[in-house]
């Protein structure tokens, strides 16, 4: 079982941050143990960017990106009920599946609409640029917040078959619910605002809160002292 690491005066607070940045230098503050250390960090786009961003110029390490994506629903882009990692393997809300009984030709033609956009951003985004052989090295997952949690789930699946050593997922927000199911996966999990209740919205713990375009994951990317390889 993992260890968490939140703040306990941020539960259940919704706005607690004024933007990703913001939010992004806090969990950098939580995170200093790792300076000097041969830390690895990934952030999930496009939302993690931005947090990530402020995390590696603290521990002063490159920043690389883990392309994984929701698998929506057929009827909407809010929801989805699984993600793919970049190898195109699939991690799927079984629960839900059960619950909406979906025929599989639905399932098969969702999945692969998201293996099509995964290409896609990997191109744009990393260049095809082949994932690294992480060697046992501490590696850390970032994302802006987790809701249902699965493209995380995807994230760190992927990045343990690249022999990443310890597993640590840090994020600004997540559902309490979230927490306890991911918690098994990881070595630590920084959240510093967790959030119970049947509803969640990554959304509601930004003041400013908006999609990023691809052009501004690739902007701060561009920005950051450290390139990767």
């Amino acid at each position: 079982m993992g260890k968490l690491i939140e703040e306990p005066g941020l539960r259940d607070r919704v706005q607690t941050f004024k933007d990703r940045a913001m939010a992004g230098r806090l969990l950098a503050a939580q995170l200093q143990s790792y300076l000097g250390q041969a830390v690895r960090v990934f952030a999930i786009p496009a939302g993690g960017v931005p947090v990530a961003a402020e995390i590696v110029r603290v521990l002063q390490v490159p920043l690389d990106l883990v392309i994984v994506r929701k698998i929506q629903l057929p009827w909407t882009t809010e929801a989805g009920f699984g993600a793919l990692n970049p190898a195109g393997e699939a991690v799927f809300n079984e629960e839900l599946l059960q619950r909406l009984q979906m025929p599989p030709a639905e399932i098969e033609a969702q999945v692969q609409k998201t293996l099509a956009n995964l290409k896609q951003r990997e191109e744009r985004l990393r260049q095809n640029r082949p994932y690294p052989d992480l060697a046992g090295a501490a590696t850390i997952i970032v994302d802006d917040g987790l809701a249902s949690g699965y493209t995380m789930r995807a994230a760190v699946t992927f990045l343990k078959a690249k022999a990443a050593g310890r597993i640590i997922v840090a994020v600004p927000t997540a559902a309490a619910r979230t927490v306890e199911t991911l918690l098994p996966l990881v070595d630590e999990l920084y959240c510093l605002n967790v959030r119970g209740g049947w509803s969640f919205a990554v959304a509601d713990a930004y003041e400013n809160w908006y999609d990023l375009e691809e052009e501004e994951v690739l902007e701060i990317l561009q920005s950051l002292p450290q390139k990767m390889a």
